[in-house]
């Protein structure tokens, strides 16, 4: 049985989130605020946390920081739950490190679409990497993908990002480009490498990282 940890701090809100993960067969924790959110996902070590941006104490943005400069949690999805659609909010939650969010009000069909791909995806992750922190991919080293697949510095960029798990639409508002360009640059991405979708794409970036690390294939 999988864990989640849902960090809200408005109660209704945290309790039917909590609600419809139970529902669907999940392991909840609960915290009320990011200090209470910080220490539970220390103590519980959840597969994937749920996490408000906006709560008293200590605000998403600073959980995630602080979650991400600990190896243990390196690799551990991290989904926002937001009441704001702004831009610079949600670009500030993706560079921190955040694998995806939700606006609020959660809807149960988006809720779960989203927590189970973040997890499918760290399972296809743990299942062809050793995921070990000591072999942490660095996905600022574009020109490690510019020079293994011919890419332009955009393209690198794009792909950087695919690698993480961002959706097209998370990579427009991270890089400035509209959805469609971002499009564009992905299947140029896929066509230079010689492979056929995202999947293929994340395998074969995190594995010239490694090769240019000298750490050990997968």
């Amino acid at each position: 049985m999988k864990k989640i940890l849902v960090i809200e701090d408005q109660a209704s809100m945290r309790k039917n989130i909590a609600f419809i993960l139970e529902m669907e067969g999940f392991s909840v924790h609960t915290a009320a605020n990011g200090k209470e959110g910080l220490d539970a996902a220390r103590r519980e070590r959840p597969d994937l946390i749920l996490c408000d941006v906006m709560m008293p104490q200590m605000d998403g943005h600073e959980v995630i920081a602080a979650l991400r400069q600990d190896p243990g949690f390196l690799f551990t999805p991290f989904i926002f739950l937001t009441a704001k659609g702004d831009r610079e909010d949600v670009r500030c939650g993706m560079n921190l490190g955040a694998d995806d969010y939700l606006s609020k009000p959660i809807v149960h069909e988006e809720l779960m679409t989203a927590v189970r791909a973040r997890l499918d995806r760290h399972r296809m992750l743990r299942d062809q990497f050793d995921a070990r922190p000591a072999v942490s991919p660095d996905f600022t080293r574009l020109e490690v993908f510019q020079l293994d697949f011919g890419l332009t510095h955009r393209e690198a960029e794009v792909l950087a990002w695919i690698a993480q798990g961002k959706a097209n639409q998370d990579i427009g508002v991270l890089l400035g480009m509209t959805e469609r360009t971002v499009k564009h640059h992905a299947s140029q991405c896929f066509q230079k490498m010689g492979c056929e979708n995202r999947s293929s794409a994340t395998l074969m970036a995190i594995e010239a990282l490694m090769r240019e690390r000298g750490d050990p294939p997968p």
